[in-house]
């Protein structure tokens, strides 16, 4: 379980990246539609752990490896926007948050299973 005070930094952090994102990110990514669906910080908070929805990109992984090349220059834009509410900017890891393609799956395989 999270302290509060993990969610608030994690809240804060999930809702500048999005901005960050949908300003100054869109035209790297393309037609690709990235949103983050979480943001989880680590007890000690050295680490935030972005986790990222990922649609209409044709290699998910290849788009992951581009934010992690990514994290410094991300990390610092961010850091500048954070840096009166937080005293250090923790390090970033990126993962693929896949719930909405399991939830498309599950709404397949029960419309499959309807038919039958």
């Amino acid at each position: 379980m999270d302290s509060r005070r993990q969610q608030k930094i994690g809240m804060l952090m999930k809702e500048e990246f999005s901005s960050l994102l949908n300003k100054d990110y869109k035209v790297l990514f393309g037609k690709g539609l990235i949103s983050v669906t979480n943001v989880k910080v680590t007890s000690d908070l050295s680490i935030a752990r972005f986790y990222l929805s990922i649609f209409n990109v044709e290699d998910k992984e290849e788009t992951l490896k581009r934010f992690r090349e990514l994290t410094a220059e991300f990390r610092g834009k961010l850091g500048g926007k954070l840096r009166h509410q937080l005293r250090k900017i923790p390090e970033f890891e990126f993962y693929i948050d896949e719930t909405l393609d399991y939830v498309f799956h599950m709404e397949q395989v029960l419309k499959d299973l309807k038919k039958e």
